[in-house]
């Protein structure tokens, strides 16, 4: 396919362009409640190639793009006018001129990861084993579940040299536990990860089993006021984003986040803990052959780099760092029992959690939070969390404990005084 690819734009006169070639493996198990509904397998071939065009207005340079997906039963000339087309599109896009990265050819690099080595079935069936161990229960089940293991390997090749390629292995699904004790209640989780990590499944099971327990025994909304929050699992990492979100290149050049490298991205009242953060290289090579590594980004709140890909790295003048996938923040000094230890409203479930990382809001609609009032714990549904991350970060305070996921390593928990809470 990349020598027809090439031959192809060669003919058209395409001189700057982009290929990204990837084979994808996998297998799926999908189950109602603990029987095996349906498995496949599929093997996927895809094609994704970039145009790019050089083009002059009044005096100012331009450089458009356009990207199309090539099919393997596409002939030579439905090539050549797939990308003639592509390239004539690409005359109206008017981004400010800039380079294509410019690299070299390289070896195929494994993907270092615990699933290295492991078929596809023995992935599967591992993390079935795993998702189903804790489902002993009557009145609290997997109703449904969706298991997905991947391989797949990825070909990068443009017209600056680079010629990269790397094989990464994944799993990833989704289940749906139902609790019948009380109301009828269900709980939708996701999961995905790059290592073998069935026993952070089988926890997640477990708590998601715990948790919606609790939501069948919730009836009431909690008081509307001003709350110590504790936020835990994905909406940790949810929270964190904004930082990831607000040193990225192309916001920062186009006046979307005020962030700069020396700035303190917390403000000068920071009252607890101060944001470290750690961007990880979750593949050895970008979306555009950009060689990756793990970065320092925040120290103390302060913000050590500036992230992202060529184009808005060069209107900046800074180093191309690629587009990362994943970042750690470390475990703060403060266990869990201990941050439990005074009042607050730990908000577990959310219909639909939101951050924004222009205006600082977050929160969404409780569907399951606990309310300790100092004597006892009880747990509570409706109302809703209208945080603001600008005040928020004031007062952040890290768990100990640190969960992983595919793209993210953290503490379990964050803590936040005098959020506002929409309740009864």
């Amino acid at each position: 396919m990349t020598d027809r690819i090439l031959s192809a734009l060669k003919k058209c006169g395409i001189e700057d362009f982009q290929i990204t070639l990837t084979e994808e493996e996998s297998a799926e198990l999908f189950f109602i409640k603990k029987e095996l509904d349906m498995q496949r397998s599929k093997k996927v071939r895809t094609a994704n190639v970039s145009v790019y065009r050089v083009f002059e207005e009044d005096g100012e340079r331009f450089r458009g793009v356009a990207s199309v997906r090539v099919q393997d039963s596409q002939t030579p000339q439905e090539l050549e006018k797939l990308f003639a087309d592509a390239y004539y599109a690409a005359g109206f896009l008017k981004n400010k001129y800039y380079d294509l990265y410019a690299g070299a050819k390289e070896e195929l690099v494994e993907v270092q990861s615990t699933l290295a080595g492991k078929t596809l079935s023995e992935m599967v069936q591992g993390f079935a084993q795993a998702l189903f161990a804790e489902d002993v229960h009557e009145e609290v089940f997997l109703n449904s579940a969706e298991i997905f293991a991947n391989c797949s390997t990825t070909h990068i090749i443009n017209s600056c040299g680079v010629d990269v390629a790397y094989r990464k292995s994944s799993v990833w699904g989704e289940f749906v536990v139902q609790c019948v004790d009380g109301q009828d209640v269900e709980t939708y989780q996701d999961f995905a990860y790059n290592d073998w990590s069935t026993d952070a499944l089988r926890e997640k099971v477990r708590n998601t089993m715990e948790l919606t327990r609790a939501r069948a025994r919730a009836e009431s909304a909690p008081a509307a006021g001003e709350y110590r929050i504790i936020l835990t699992g994905s909406y940790v990492k949810e929270l964190m984003r904004y930082y990831v979100s607000r040193a990225e290149s192309s916001n920062i050049y186009q006046k979307y986040s005020s962030f700069s490298v020396g700035c303190d991205v917390q403000g000068e009242e920071v009252l607890k803990d101060r944001v470290n953060m750690t961007m990880k290289a979750v593949v050895p090579f970008s979306g555009e052959g950009i060689p990756m590594k793990d970065r320092e980004m925040i120290k103390d709140g302060r913000l050590l780099m500036i992230h992202g890909g060529n184009r808005f790295a060069q209107y900046l003048g800074i180093e191309p760092t690629g587009d990362f996938g994943g970042f750690r923040v470390p475990a703060g000094q403060v266990s869990l029992a201990e941050m439990k230890a005074q009042p607050y409203l730990e908000i577990v479930n959310f219909s639909d959690f939101q951050m924004n990382d222009y205006t600082g809001h977050f929160g969404g609609e409780i569907r399951l939070a606990f309310f300790y009032d100092g004597e006892k714990v009880v747990p509570v549904t409706g109302g809703s969390v209208n945080g603001n991350i600008f005040e928020a970060q004031k007062t952040l305070v890290f768990s100990k404990e640190m969960q992983v996921e595919k793209n993210f390593e953290g503490p379990k928990a964050v803590c936040m005084d005098k959020v506002s809470v929409a309740g009864k």
